[in-house]
């Protein structure tokens, strides 16, 4: 069985993040990319399938030649293969743009996968658009923000995160399937597994090769403007006797935080 595990190069979440105001971007020079986190268990559970039921595992990523890093990662880590979609836009945060992509990928080079699994969302746009938008291109069923994954045979359960609870859902294969914080504890590369990734040969082809046109892939959305969030104010402190102490905080939380 094969298993695709899509994934995307990312800002580290510890980084500090810069924006050029005249191309509403984020500023990479200096900035520390990695693995979106929620791939991360997209990735380890499709290691922990292809070991209990057999199969490979196929990473495969949209975007420029950086984003071989997060790939070798992903070698690292145990995927068997893995692909460079090459898309010389930088990050359009059009997940359409994308979802399309993908699936002419797998209808073209990996018509018989049986489980495309992505994290739920990226860190990086945070939209939690793209496997939603695959499952609906491609005909096929999907489960997102799964916390357990059981797969047999041609079918597949999930239970997935709803508010205040868990939903249980069943899937016939093949199936999109977008992971949540908790459906597993990603490994970590091993030293072996490093040194054989970056012996590992990483096919490469481009969107022109995947039979669209120069103007098909034309982004349907506009960053119009990127602002950094509003710094947050500082704290107040209340000082004195409990009783002054507790009509001060009264009054502000009545007066200017207006919560009561």
């Amino acid at each position: 069985m094969d298993i695709l595990v899509f994934v995307k190069r990312v800002p580290d979440t510890e980084s500090k993040i810069r924006i050029n105001q005249e191309t509403n971007s984020i500023v990479e020079e200096g900035l520390n990319f990695i693995l979106s986190p929620y791939d991360e268990y997209a990735m380890e559970e499709a290691l922990r399938i292809k070991g209990a039921k057999g199969g490979k595992v196929i990473a495969v990523t949209v975007g420029r030649d950086e984003s071989l890093v997060i790939l070798r990662k992903c070698l690292a880590m145990g995927a068997d293969e893995a692909v460079l979609i090459k898309d010389p836009l930088p990050e359009t945060y059009d997940g359409l743009r994308t979802a399309r992509v993908i699936a002419r990928f797998v209808q073209a080079k990996f018509p018989d996968a049986r489980l495309l699994l992505f994290g739920k969302q990226s860190v990086g746009a945070d939209n939690s658009q793209v496997p939603a938008m695959v499952a609906e291109l491609l005909g096929i069923g999907q489960a997102n923000v799964v916390v357990k994954l059981e797969v047999e045979g041609e079918a597949a359960t999930a239970l997935r995160e709803i508010e205040g609870a868990q939903e249980k859902v069943s899937l016939t294969l093949p199936a999109v399937v977008s992971a949540q914080k908790g459906l597993n504890e990603p490994r970590y590369e091993t030293l072996k597994g490093i040194m054989m990734a970056k012996k590992k040969e990483i096919p490469s082809l481009s969107i022109e090769e995947l039979g669209f046109k120069p103007d098909e892939l034309a982004p349907r959305v506009a960053i119009i403007r990127m602002d950094q969030p509003p710094a947050r104010k500082a704290g107040r402190v209340v000082t004195g006797e409990a009783e002054e102490t507790a009509r001060q905080l009264v009054e502000y939380l009545h007066t200017e935080a207006k919560v009561i």
